[in-house]
């Protein structure tokens, strides 16, 4: 497909910003929807918006059909074993917040250490906080080299016997680079931990399979991959989400309610407790459709593309500070994380504004990480595969006007 392909079917895209073209490269906080997508979510809400589950007339059974096919599509999406294993949650937040409080409080005792890396989300390291305070755990964190890469001694050596949990993201949301999941779940899985791994900037770029890499816990968001705000993802083994207790509790999660005692559903309706999003399933089915009409090799091929050359750009401008885009090794997503020498990140974000361009400024849910850069906050610039190298053209040439707008060059 071409740019004009892709445009399109993006109607926000086509619109302007500040009186000029939008140049959207926030991706990585959240990706803009395609016409089919939002066709399919008005399509449940105008054609046959009912409660799923629950009654046994037609509108109300379109829905849960509609429900479900989102649950097989997810699963096959991302090669789970089956449907029970995929949980419907409103984002990966919530999906680290079920498995920290179903799964951690229940297994995780006094003196035991639970690893994260310094490059976590602030949703994939909070949780962990606080099971580690309640519980009386230890936790250790995996560092950077000098490129932005996982140490591999760390690795090796802070994941230990007495490691029950180990949480990695699969590409850090600053720095763009993919990190080796699966040789951290062989060594978690060495010593008996478990491997949580957010999947939020990882499955809208590029394919995952958790059978492959030994999840046994994979989350992520639609809304960074075409789909609406509101609806998540929780991927587990079958075993261990059999074993937890339910997160939430109420409506349609039950199996028998009496008096004194309730049993509950079985996969995966325990964990979905009360009315679900069904118009965002519906909406994260045809993001998963699109995806798939395009192709992986596709996208992965444009965003490269798109990444080298903007690196390449940005390298020549001497006011310019890159993270992340140093590795020697070919593991680069569409992530580009800067600085504007003298500049405040809100600054810089506030002039491209003026220009029509959109980019993320800040310590993007990541202070930690960026107390390890001995940074505060910064730039990030993330593309999908509907953005192009005029876009990136119009990037550098509003980042070139930034200082001048300041007044710190002439």
């Amino acid at each position: 497909m071409s740019k004009n392909e892709f445009l399109k079917d993006f109607m926000i895209l086509n619109q302007k910003m500040n009186g000029k073209p939008i140049v959207y490269l926030d991706n990585g906080a959240t990706t803009q929807k395609p016409s089919e997508v939002v066709k399919n979510i008005c399509g449940y809400y105008g054609g046959c918006n009912a409660n799923p589950h629950r009654g046994a007339y037609e509108l109300s059974v379109r829905a849960t059909d509609i429900y479900e096919s989102a649950r097989e599509k997810v699963a096959k999406f991302i090669n789970a074993k089956n449907s029970r294993e995929i949980i419907f949650t409103k984002n990966a937040t919530e999906s680290l917040n079920l498995i920290s409080y179903s799964y951690g409080l229940g297994n995780v005792n006094a003196g035991d250490e639970i690893v994260l890396t310094i490059a976590e989300h602030h949703s994939n390291l909070v949780v962990w906080q606080q099971v580690a305070k309640a519980r009386g755990a230890i936790l250790k964190y995996i560092y950077l080299d000098d490129d932005g890469n996982l140490n591999e001694s760390d690795i090796e050596n802070k994941i230990t016997d007495r490691t029950k949990i180990v949480a990695v993201t699969q590409v850090s949301n600053v720095l763009g680079l993919i990190n080796d999941v699966k040789k951290i779940s062989e060594r978690a899985h060495s010593v008996g931990a478990i491997i949580v791994v957010d999947g939020s900037q990882s499955v809208p770029h590029m394919k995952v399979d958790v059978q492959s890499i030994n999840a046994d816990f994979f989350v992520f968001s639609g809304h960074k991959m075409l789909a609406p705000m509101g609806i998540g993802v929780l991927y587990g083994k079958e075993n261990l989400l059999e074993e937890m207790p339910p997160f939430l509790t109420g409506g349609d999660m039950i199996e028998y309610v009496e008096e004194q005692s309730t049993t509950f559903a079985e996969l995966p309706s325990k964990f979905e407790a009360g009315t679900q999003n069904v118009g965002g399933a519906a909406g994260l089915g045809a993001a998963i459709d699109y995806i798939e009409k395009i192709g992986f090799d596709k996208i992965e091929s444009i965003e490269k593309n798109l990444t080298t050359y903007a690196i390449e750009k940005l390298k020549k401008l001497p006011y310019i500070d890159l993270y992340g885009c140093n590795s020697t090794r070919d593991n680069k997503t569409g992530i580009i994380t800067f600085n504007v020498k003298e500049v405040h990140p809100h600054d810089v974000a506030t002039i491209l504004d003026l220009e029509g361009v959109a980019i993320r400024a800040g310590h993007h849910c990541a202070q930690p990480l960026h107390k390890f850069l001995k940074v505060n906050a910064t730039c990030r610039a993330s593309f999908y595969f509907y953005n192009s190298t005029e876009d990136v053209d119009r990037l550098i040439e509003a980042l070139s006007k930034v200082r001048k707008v300041l007044k710190i060059d002439s």
